[in-house]
């Protein structure tokens, strides 16, 4: 690592971070957060007499996943301010997740006006795949509108990194202009910005991710996104990679991201995982982190087994995101990021069960020898 300049700024090549000294937030996400409801084991929603609660939401899983591993996170949000609402307040207090920034909706007695989303989702087995049916409409997230949040108090607190996403800006305009607006108090108080572009076909079609997308580009310093995530809302074209991504050509993903860079100079670090399918419970693992002109390939993890492969990719978001926070080198960032992906889909549920042990005892190749 490189330090230059100000005491209270870490730089990684050009990838600058505020000291932990001068912030109060090492990261805050800015997203919805769902519950979700789940069948035991691999059963089906519609034969289930039983149903798991979970919680999770893509940009709410980074900030809960980080407070495990020992840093200062909150999270930016609306929601309803009835028993349902509080399963993920609590959630988050639990870990220490600071959620002073939610905004709670006074409950109207039915939900007709905001309500918690939910999402239903059976664990694949086998040649069955996992499915996420979403019941989120009306939520109270996807009501929020610019000035809710008094985003230039909150950065001019020191906040060190701000993680936010694609599936925020697909659930309304007014949660597209939340954003930009969180992008914009973010850079004039020197937050770094990570943005996973989560395409989601059910919220909304590529001509209108692309359109909101590239509004926002300019503000972020590090992107997140598989092929189809690039493709969909950025609309750069990854060639030689099959239709079913049974296989995936790592060449032909680094040929796209030097051309996204080449197109937004602003991004210095972009970053990906590798998931081939080889059933509903083993899949090849890994993942790439471009740091300013320089790409590193993760340890590949071969025939991972997977217990449940729903936030995979946003263990490996807060993985690297942890990485990069604490001062270690960029293949340090992509292998623990990895790590923290594959140990994630080793349990039940959207959000990290995993703590800071295991992840450095996974992250130094150790073993799943019994401990004892």
């Amino acid at each position: 690592m490189c330090i230059r300049g100000s005491m209270y700024q870490q730089e990684i090549p050009l990838l600058t971070i505020r000291d932990a000294k001068s912030s109060k937030f090492d990261l805050m996400s800015l997203g919805e957060c769902m519950v979700r409801l789940s069948p035991p084991g691999h059963g089906r929603i519609e034969f289930s007499p039983t149903l798991e609660v979970y919680v999770g939401g893509g940009e709410y899983n980074v900030a809960y996943a980080l407070s495990r591993l020992g840093l200062r996170t909150g999270f930016i949000s609306r929601l309803v301010d009835n028993p349902v609402g509080r399963i993920i307040i609590n959630h988050a207090r639990a870990v220490g997740v600071d959620v002073s920034e939610v905004v709670m909706a006074k409950y109207d007695g039915v939900g007709r006006a905001d309500r918690i989303g939910l999402n239903f989702t059976e664990v694949g087995t086998g040649v069955r795949a996992s499915v996420t049916m979403y019941d989120r409409g009306h939520s109270a997230a996807s009501n929020m509108k610019p000035d809710m949040i008094d985003f230039d108090r909150l950065f001019s607190q020191g906040v060190r990194w701000l993680h936010t996403g694609g599936i925020f800006a697909a659930l309304s305009d007014g949660c597209a202009a939340v954003l930009k607006e969180a992008l914009v108090a973010a850079k004039k108080h020197g937050t770094l910005v990570s943005y996973d572009l989560n395409f989601r076909s059910n919220l909304w079609k590529a001509d209108k991710a692309q359109a909101v997308t590239k509004e926002l580009v300019p503000y972020i310093d590090c992107l997140i996104g598989n092929e189809e995530d690039f493709q969909k809302v950025l609309g750069f074209e990854v060639h030689g990679v099959d239709e079913n991504l049974s296989a995936l050509d790592t060449s032909a993903y680094k040929a796209m991201v030097q051309q996204v860079v080449k197109a937004y100079p602003n991004v210095k670090v972009v970053g990906t995982t590798l998931r081939e399918v080889q059933s509903g419970l083993i899949n090849n693992w890994s993942a790439i982190l471009y740091v300013d002109g320089t790409f590193y390939d993760s340890r590949k993890f071969n025939n991972l087994e997977i217990e449940d492969r729903v936030g995979g990719g946003d263990g490996f978001s807060s993985g690297f995101a942890y990485g990069f926070l604490t001062g270690k080198s960029p293949q340090q960032c992509v292998d623990l990021a990895a790590a923290h992906g594959a140990l994630l889909q080793s349990t039940r549920g959207d959000t990290s069960q995993i703590d800071l042990e295991e992840l450095l005892h996974v992250f130094g190749g150790g073993s799943a020898r019994i401990k004892r």
